[in-house]
């Protein structure tokens, strides 16, 4: 070796809640692991362990640190607070290893949880820590900021993912989208010390792979570690590496969830002795890392942008629950504006939907063998366990909201109740939407049999309204527009004259109930307003024409103000056709292994693709407010495909759930939803919401991060300067923008504009070979909006309304 080096080494725990065991059972490991770091420190401070001296501890997660604090006694607390204030154990300002689904009011209230624990014990926290995870959404980098956090600890796990900047043991500042700046680590695996043998009882070939194949304990361990590190630095020198010293984590076993073992610390006292004039080794913590870091004379690069992250795909593997999870969230932003101080709703309620929340969207997403043993008990204890916690934060989050309205004036089930309702904008903008208003069906519904009539209570005026029969009962819609804020109420009464439905002179529809002919003569309602013009092969409203072709799907999206084309031209896909991908395992005991091998394509060499073919279409409702139209699909895969299109005559808006019945496969699988729209106001931008923080996927991006999917939070929007495209998403967060071929996959840095341009809903996937859930059978539906206009000029105006779309209006029943 040519220089000096210094191998700085972090002893922690990787927090990875329910890979190795229930989730309970690591809550209760990871509570002891501080027991046991405390008495390491006290055992080295009192002179009972000399060959410990040194020993430092780090919290990967503060999670861990609430979990030991709701459970230690006084004086076991106040022997933490001095060790921390001693140095011997240090705070991460990380609460834990996260997924992109968290958006930006939860993430920023998680990681100013650590900082609040350290202000009360009068220290301070200024460094956060990550393990597994490759990837952070651009406002993960401005809460830890906020939060107090000036570094960022790196340790990217390259399994089906890859860390950025193409180079790892490399520093950066990480520009936020305010401006501020985030010092990062760009580290090494998480145990990359037991690879290099600094651990003797647990040493492991995973990250290095040589003549020395150790998993465990290594009868030559001298001989592997010497080779090991001598290797590891030459090869940095090679490099070009500009600095003498090098940052590894360590674990006290080979497992994630490990204890501390003061024997790490035994070790780097032999070696030293050994080895120190060339090569020294030192425990150390975040804080004085870092402290080193910022005093090399190399000039720290800045980078500004998006980091996605390889492993957010977990989030398609339990749709339903992701989906459950995603509207409780709303929700929950929802209840708090609703009620900012949280008395109403209650407080305690909050606090557990958004414990509940966090729980789900940690990155651990089932146990180790849920793809090779899917019938294991402990893969469905877990698996259940996991769903739970967004099953609990929706029950929270609505049992929050029914608090907040029935204070507000909701009318419980009794005798007598009176048709009053009441509807609430919660967002901050203005909100044009259909309130949707409910009667029971029998008893209620006998009281209008010669109709209804929809009053609005401030005005006196008589609304239009459509009425529907759904799983609820009798459902009334009518369009109201409230300003931010504003609540209305709203009585039905019966129909003051009775309608009855009689034959049309004008449409030109037979007696088999068949439309299959254009009108001639357009047909007003009875409000001298354009309805909705419904046929074989197209739906119609005043602000939008679309048209289908058996087999192909839809072929045209028509803005009828503008006679824009909003479906791109030469997309592989037609507007929302289903696109099915499976890979054969050939066997069940190659289920993992041909997993294994996909690398970042998610999908085998020998993949089969197939898309859907549609079928057939038909009429499901036609009226004064909204038509909706079903156009069936055959694709793979599935045994149900469907569209529900549903466009409205008094809004620029066009609502399509997609509702599939997935067949239960065991080999790898993907399903993707194709969405080729344009804005049709010429030159435009992409932009996507990640965490509160405004990306342009393929430019606010890292160099070196993954271009072919992101994680996004209530939808996407294209952009212009005459006006946008705004689609959000209601229940799926991955959007798909690379080639769905399998290839050499690029990063940022590497793409042409036109390799960019495909865009695809990524709605359903078990590809990963451990511990994504083995099959994807079930029923589902995801719901998508698309609203275009000029007012939607803007990225912070389209994803407003993005947010205000898929929040909708509160209504209910009142007093």
């Amino acid at each position: 070796m040519k220089r000096k080096w210094k191998i700085y080494t972090i002893h922690h725990s990787h927090t990875d809640i329910g890979y190795t065991e229930r989730q309970e059972k690591i809550e209760q490991f990871q509570v002891d692991y501080i027991r046991q770091a405390i008495e390491i420190a006290k055992s080295v401070r009192s002179g009972g362990r000399p060959e410990w001296k040194g020993f430092k501890w780090m919290c990967e997660t503060f999670w861990a640190v609430e979990r030991f604090l709701e459970q230690a006694t006084d004086e076991l607390k106040a022997e933490f607070a001095s060790a921390l204030r001693q140095g011997d154990i240090e705070l991460s300002g990380t609460y834990l290893n996260m997924t992109e689904l968290i958006d930006g009011e939860l993430l920023t209230h998680m990681a100013g949880r650590a900082k609040a624990y350290a202000d009360r014990i009068g220290i301070r926290v200024d460094s956060a820590m990550t393990a597994d995870i490759n990837g952070y959404s651009w406002g993960y980098a401005q809460a830890m900021i906020d939060s107090g956090i000036d570094h960022l600890l790196t340790s990217i796990h390259t399994h089906h993912g890859m860390f950025a900047l193409g180079r790892k043991q490399y520093p950066f500042y990480w520009e936020t989208p305010a401006g501020d700046r985030l010092l990062v680590w760009n580290g090494e695996h998480y145990m990359m010390g037991n690879d290099l043998g600094l651990n003797p009882d647990s040493m492991l070939s995973y990250t290095i792979r040589d003549e020395f194949p150790v998993w465990g304990v290594a009868e030559n361990h001298w001989e592997v570690a010497e080779t090991r590190i001598g290797r590891y630095l030459q090869q940095l020198e090679a490099e070009a590496y500009p600095y003498d010293f090098v940052l590894v984590n360590v674990m006290g076993q080979l497992r994630d969830n490990a204890a501390p073992n003061g024997g790490v610390m035994a070790f780097i006292h032999e070696w030293n002795g050994k080895h120190g004039e060339s090569v020294e080794i030192e425990m150390t913590t975040l804080s004085k890392f870092f402290e080193h870091v910022k005093k090399q004379p190399r000039e720290i690069e800045v980078f500004r942008g998006d980091w996605p992250d390889w492993w957010s795909d977990g989030v398609a593997s339990t749709a339903m629950h992701t989906q459950i999870y995603r509207e409780a969230q709303r929700m929950l932003r929802v209840v708090k504006r609703l009620d900012p101080t949280g008395e109403i709703a209650g407080r305690s309620l909050i606090a557990e939907a958004e414990q509940q929340l966090i729980m789900y969207a940690e990155h651990t997403w089932g146990y180790h063998s849920s793809v090779r043993e899917p019938w294991h008990p402990l893969v469905q204890e877990l698996e259940v366990r996991k769903q739970a916690y967004a099953a609990n934060a929706s029950r929270a989050v609505w049992t929050a909201l029914d608090n907040v309205t029935h204070r507000k004036g909701e009318a419980l089930v009794a005798a007598g109740r009176p048709f009053t309702y009441k509807a609430i904008n919660p967002s901050g903008g203005k909100a044009e939407d259909l309130a949707y208003i409910y009667i029971e069906g029998g008893w209620e519904s006998d009281l209008f049999r010669g109709g209804l009539e929809v009053v609005d209570d401030r005005t006196g005026s008589v609304l239009v309204h459509q009425k529907e029969s759904v799983s609820k009962g009798n459902q009334i819609a009518v369009k109201v527009a409230l300003a931010p804020g504003e609540e209305r109420t709203y009585t039905l009464r019966p129909a003051a004259e009775a309608r009855a439905n009689t034959a049309k002179s004008t449409r030109l529809e037979g007696n088999d109930r068949v439309y299959d002919m254009n009108d001639l003569i357009p047909l007003p309602d009875a409000f001298g307003k354009q309805g909705l013009s419904i046929g074989e092969s197209f739906v119609e409203s005043p602000h939008a024409r679309i048209e289908w072709k058996l087999g192909d799907g839809i072929v045209s999206w028509i803005d009828k103000r503008t006679g824009e084309q909003l479906l791109r031209s030469g997309a592989p896909h037609a507007a929302f056709t289903p696109v099915y991908e499976v890979t054969p395992a050939g066997n069940a005991k190659e289920m993992a292994e041909v997993r294994r091998k996909m690398g970042r394509n998610r999908k085998g060499m020998d993949v089969r693709r197939h898309a859907g073919r549609l079928t057939g279409a038909r009429e499901v409702a036609n009226g004064p407010l909204y038509g909706t139209v079903e156009l069936l699909y055959e694709v793979e895969g599935c045994s149900y495909y469907s569209l529900f299109i549903t466009a409205y005559t008094g809004m620029l808006r066009v609502d399509v759930s997609v509702r599939m019945h997935k067949n239960s496969v065991w080999d790898p699988e993907n399903v993707y939803v194709s969405l080729p729209f344009r804005s049709g106001c010429g030159e435009e931008q992409l932009w996507v919401e990640k965490a509160g923080a405004l990306v342009r996927p393929g430019i606010d991006q890292l160099p070196g991060t993954m271009l072919d999917y992101y994680c996004v939070q209530e939808g996407l929007a294209y952009v212009a300067d005459r006006g946008g495209l705004v689609l959000a998403a209601k229940d799926t967060p991955l959007i798909q923008l690379g080639s769905l071929e399998y290839g050499t996959r690029k990063v940022h840095g590497q793409q042409s504009e036109d390799e960019f341009r495909d865009l695809y809903a990524w709605v359903l996937t078990n590809y990963w070979e451990t511990n994504f859930k083995g099959t994807l059978g079930g029923f589902y539906e995801f719901r998508y909006t698309l609203q275009w206009g000029a007012e939607l000029n803007s990225p912070e105006a389209a994803i407003a309304q993005a947010h205000r779309i898929n929040e909708g209006l509160v209504s209910f029943r009142s007093r």
